[in-house]
């Protein structure tokens, strides 16, 4: 949730911090979230291993990294064709977020059912992973809000994010099924 925060930051300035903007920002991140999450149980009911979680996190970082570059460029061009109104603003939050956190939605229910060994501890499981799923949402959000964007910026911070999905991306890609 970090990124949704800094995805508030590059939409500010093109279409204000007003409640639309949120609406339009926090409604797209939810879709993500839910795309990936139904993404997510498909995927790993084919295949349970840990790439079901390595390439959707490879992918995001590789999204992520594109965004500073060409963000201002897209968001300009959205305000050019469509205005300033709800559908630009959901459009605009669309290309800057959709993808990524429907990318990242993938790894709750893929992290949920590589980590089952049995139907009896299903509950634990599901209730640990979304557990420290929300603890570390709650932990990026304060982090990118009160000190990684007064101190270092949006866009280093964007690329930042990317380098560590990178790394975790890699470490899930060596893993073995029998490591998870």
């Amino acid at each position: 949730m970090g990124f949704e925060m800094l995805g508030s930051r590059y939409l500010v300035p093109y279409f204000g911090g007003g409640i639309n903007t949120w609406a339009g920002l926090i409604s797209v991140v939810l879709c993500g979230l839910a795309i990936g999450y139904l993404v997510g149980g498909r995927l790993v009911d084919r295949d349970a291993s840990p790439r079901v979680i390595g390439i959707p996190v490879a992918l995001a970082a590789a999204y992520l990294a594109l965004v500073p570059p060409a963000v201002d460029h897209v968001l300009r061009w959205v305000m050019d064709t469509l205005g300033y109104g709800a559908l630009a603003i959901l459009f605009a939050s669309s290309i800057l977020l959709l993808v990524p956190f429907s990318l990242l939605g993938i790894l709750s229910p893929a992290a949920v059912r590589l980590l089952i060994r049995s139907t009896e501890e299903s509950g634990r499981v599901a209730g640990v992973v979304y557990g420290l799923s929300t603890i570390g949402n709650v932990f990026g959000v304060l982090f990118t809000t009160f000190l990684l964007i007064p101190t270092i910026g949006v866009r280093p911070i964007t690329y930042l994010y990317a380098v560590l999905l990178a790394a975790c991306a890699v470490s899930l890609l060596t893993l073995r099924p029998s490591e998870v």
